[in-house]
């Protein structure tokens, strides 16, 4: 086959291009260039070394068991082409074969960014102390909901990162942690933030980072939402050199031109419950399953270990016993643990049973064992505890006029949690969300109360079974949950707000008063806030006080139908028939369902015209 002269620049060079130069370029991640001939002839015994064991360049996943997108693996005919050029001298070639070479830019791939954030201070990397992971906590700084089709980050010093997790904090409640040991940031593999109350939505992308990451950016109509208030922790794996390094880090993002129309969701198969891995075992094993209740799409995998993992492996078993792999990583290697997209989404019909199956090793064979002698290792976020999960994203068949599918998908997982373990929290908590989202508040307000079972002092917990008791129209009881809520953290605002609602609702207006105001000392541009102060006035014919708040509520949310129908009311009552119509036109054109607004709409309209 290699009977033919193997040069450099005719037969090497395309390969070194598309597969090694994106690490292995100056400044980047690899620890030498391989883009000039000089490179490559200098470590020409080391890549052929490399590649014929498969160690380069990195590609977990074994052939034959799922298609991926951006498959750096090498075939055997090109792992013998440079075994051939060694032996044969490693001939440069004709100048004429030789392709252009890739350019590297420290620039956005993407272009420039619509928004760039930045770590707050930058990190001090000790010279030795092994893996480090380290959060770090970037606000958002949006003042309004935006749908984002693309991320980058952009380091100091890419040599120091292994990789990085974008987590998004949507009740900013790892800010806390921040900065605890005297450093910014705070240490730790897989954090966990705390539920949003009132508000459940299930995580739908990875958002995975690799120095030398082929950017691919969603299409629009699959972005993911950013909320004003909303914390970017960046969850980086540091790797040191050997000298003390300093590591700033920017996330450039890239908004979609409007929101999206499809919205996949990430599906956890885990076991970690089951990780009890005794020094000396060699061939430990956790397994999940889950059947699906929809038909889904699925686009993308995401496996997860740590140092003792060996073998990992996903697959669906179809409804009449076909099995299909998803992946097979038969050493599996934390340090290049990536996410793979399907090159074609995989299709898989309701009653689809998807598996996940890892083996571990901690004997002293294991030569990535972090213990020596080996010790028993269980589950924790640190690198010396264990993990075991394979993330799915996928992509629910919609029903066109029926329900979210994600919901019955989010119910089968949270379902599937808790026949594992009885206790878990946030597998009530969320589950409550559902039921909650479905109207079906009895029975939201029995998980939320199984979850406070498990963390009775949990706040969010309480403002969510308060806020279903309020649904439930148990206004009483609400408003004593809502209030235990506050004594639990005074400052917790969707409690407040939700308290004030409800006093409004059993009448007491002066007590709601009292509590729209204190949440307005704290959050002072809450247009909800305002509106409800508007409300309250309006009912105590404050008329003046109540056309300030509405004026306030509009401007904070102009496209709430409900605060401009009431402005309206308040313009026309103080004789602003002009202003009152501006108001309820505006108000139809947001919701043309808006029956108050039509009705005094034509009333101000009749009024016009006898004039």
């Amino acid at each position: 086959m290699f009977g033919q002269t193997v040069t450099f620049n005719r037969d090497l060079a395309p390969i070194l291009f598309s597969h090694c130069a994106p690490c292995h370029h100056q400044g980047g991640s690899g620890p030498f260039p391989l883009v000039s001939y000089d490179d490559v002839a200098k470590h020409a015994a080391q890549i052929v070394a490399v590649t014929s064991r498969r160690y380069m360049p990195p590609w977990p996943p074994e052939p034959g068991y799922g298609k991926f997108a951006g498959d750096r693996s090498l075939t055997p005919e090109q792992i013998g082409l440079f075994a051939h050029w060694l032996e044969q001298g490693k001939l440069r070639g004709e100048e004429a074969d030789l392709a252009a070479a890739p350019r590297f830019t420290s620039d956005w791939q993407m272009g420039p960014p619509d928004l760039i954030l930045r770590m707050p201070a930058p990190f001090r990397v000790p010279a030795t102390a092994g893996d480090i992971f380290r959060n770090f906590v970037v606000p958002s700084g949006v003042t309004q909901v935006r749908y984002v089709r693309g991320f980058e980050l952009r380091m100091s010093n890419p040599r120091v990162v292994h990789h990085a997790n974008i987590v998004l904090d949507r009740t900013r409640s790892l800010r806390k942690r921040d900065g605890q040991d005297g450093q910014p940031g705070f240490a730790g593999m897989d954090v966990m933030t705390e539920p949003a109350a009132d508000n459940f939505e299930p995580d739908s992308h990875f958002l995975f980072w690799k120095p030398a990451t082929v950017l691919r950016p969603e299409p629009d109509d699959m972005s993911w939402r950013l909320d004003p208030e909303t914390d970017l922790v960046l969850n980086l794996h540091l790797q040191p050199t050997g000298k003390e390094e300093q590591l700033q880090a920017e996330v450039g993002i890239y908004f979609a031109a409007h929101p999206p129309t499809h919205f996949p969701m990430l599906v956890q198969l885990e076991n970690d419950g089951a990780l009890h891995i005794r020094p000396g075992t060699k061939d430990f094993v956790v397994s999940d399953e889950l059947t699906l209740p929809v038909d889904v799409q699925v686009l993308a995998i995401y496996p997860h270990a740590h140092y003792l993992g060996k073998l990992v492996e996903a697959w669906a078993t179809l409804p009449g016993g076909t099995r299909r792999w998803l992946i097979r990583i038969t050493d599996w290697d934390i340090n290049w643990q990536a996410t793979y997209d399907y090159a074609t989404p995989i299709e898989l019909p309701k009653g689809t049973k998807v598996s996940m199956r890892i083996r571990y090793d901690n004997t002293a064979e294991n030569p990535r064992n972090p213990n020596h002698p080996p010790k028993l290792v269980v589950a924790g976020n640190r690198s010396e505890d264990e993990m075991g999960h394979v993330w799915l994203q996928l992509l629910p068949k919609e029903n066109p006029g029926g329900e979210d599918p994600r919901l019955a998908l989010q119910e089968a997982v949270m379902r599937r949690r808790l026949e594992k373990y009885p206790a878990d929290f946030l597998a009530h908590y969320n589950l409550g969300a559902l039921l909650q989202m479905r109207g079906n508040y009895d029975e939201a307000a029995n998980a939320y109360r199984a979850a406070l079972k498990a963390e009775p002092k949990s706040v969010a917990a309480h403002n969510s079974l308060a806020t279903a008791l309020l649904l439930q129209e148990e206004v009483t009881v609400a408003i004593a949950e809502f209030r235990l809520t506050l004594e639990l953290d005074e400052h917790y605002l969707n409690a407040r707000y939700n308290l004030a609602r409800a006093l409004a609702v059993s009448g007491d207006l002066s007590g709601a008063r009292q509590e729209y105001v204190r949440f307005l000392q704290e959050k002072p541009d809450d247009a909800g806030a305002h509106a409800g102060l508007g409300t309250i006035d309006f009912k105590q014919s404050n008329y003046a006080d109540a056309l300030l708040h509405f004026r306030e509520a509009v401007r904070l949310d102009p496209q709430n139908a409900d605060a401009q129908t009431n402005l309206g009311t308040l313009l026309a009552i103080k004789g602003d028939l002009h202003g009152a119509r501006d108001a309820f036109e505006s108000a139809l054109r947001l919701n043309p369902e808006n029956q108050a607004a039509r009705a005094n709409l034509e009333r101000v309209n009749a009024q016009l015209g006898g004039r």
